[in-house]
C-alpha cells in the first residue's frame, strides 16, 4: 500500500472521529484522534479475521455435513470411514471464498495503515493525514460551500456523513494540500465511497468532484 492511499484512509477515519466544531481541534488533538484512529483499526482488523474464520469454520463444516449425507456414503457401513464426494455446486463455494477474500482484505488493509503510522520510516502517513484535517481545519467553510454548491437538489445537512468526509478530504487536497495528482485524489475518493458508504456514493462524488476540477481549472 502506497503510504498517501494509507494517509487517506487515516484521514477517513480521523474525520469520523471529530465530535465538534473543526477549529477547535489543535495539533496535539489530531495527534491523540490519530492513535484512537489506529486503535480502532487495529481493533477492526481483529474483527474481521475473526469473522474469516468463523466463515472458514462454516464452510469446513458445510463440506463435511455435505460429504458425509452425500448417496455414496449414506450406503456404506456406519463405522466406515467417508470417502471423498463430487463438491457442491461451484457457485456456492465461489461466493462462501469472495466473503472470505473480501473480509481478509479489510483486514488486511487495516493492519497496513496500522502499521504505517506505528512504523517511524513511515511517518509521512501520519503527517499526510494530519495535512489533510489542518486544510479542511483552514477552509472548513470554503470546501462545505464547495459540496453545498454543487450537490444539486440536496440538503447539505441531510447529506451523508461518510459522503461528507469523503468530499471534505478530496477537496482539501485538490484545492489546498495540491500535493497529489487529481486523478489520484478523484480514484481514491471513488474507493473510499465504494469501501465505506452506500452504492450510489461513488457517482455522487464523482460528479461533485468533476464540477470542482473544472470550474477551479484542475488539470493532471
Amino acid at each position: 500500500m502506497q503510504a498517501r492511499r494509507a494517509a487517506r484512509e487515516l484521514a477517513f477515519i480521523l474525520f469520523s472521529q471529530f465530535d465538534k466544531k473543526i477549529t477547535n481541534y489543535s495539533k496535539e488533538n489530531l495527534d491523540d484522534i490519530i492513535i484512537k484512529s489506529v486503535r480502532i483499526l487495529s481493533s477492526s482488523a481483529n474483527d474481521e479475521l475473526k469473522t474469516a474464520l468463523g466463515t472458514l469454520i462454516d464452510m469446513r463444516n458445510k463440506i463435511d455435513d455435505y460429504e458425509a449425507e452425500h448417496e455414496i456414503n449414506l450406503k456404506r457401513p456406519i463405522d466406515a470411514v467417508n470417502i471423498s464426494v463430487p463438491i457442491m455446486m461451484t457457485g456456492v463455494m465461489a461466493q462462501k471464498v469472495d466473503e472470505m477474500i473480501d473480509v481478509a482484505e479489510k483486514a488486511l488493509l487495516a493492519l497496513e495503515i496500522a502499521e504505517f503510522v506505528t512504523l517511524e520510516s513511515q511517518n509521512e502517513v501520519k503527517s499526510y493525514a494530519i495535512k489533510i484535517a489542518q486544510a479542511f481545519q483552514q477552509n472548513h467553510e470554503d470546501i462545505d460551500e464547495q459540496i453545498q454548491k454543487y450537490a444539486t437538489g440536496w440538503d447539505f445537512d441531510r447529506l451523508i456523513k461518510m459522503d461528507k468526509d469523503i468530499l471534505r478530504i478530496a477537496i482539501s487536497e485538490l484545492l489546498y494540500v495540491k500535493e497529489a495528482p487529481m486523478k489520484v485524489i478523484v480514484d481514491e475518493a471513488l474507493e473510499l465511497a465504494k469501501k465505506y458508504s452506500t452504492d450510489d456514493s461513488a457517482s455522487f462524488i464523482n460528479g461533485i468532484l468533476a464540477k470542482i476540477i473544472v470550474d477551479n481549472g484542475i488539470k493532471g
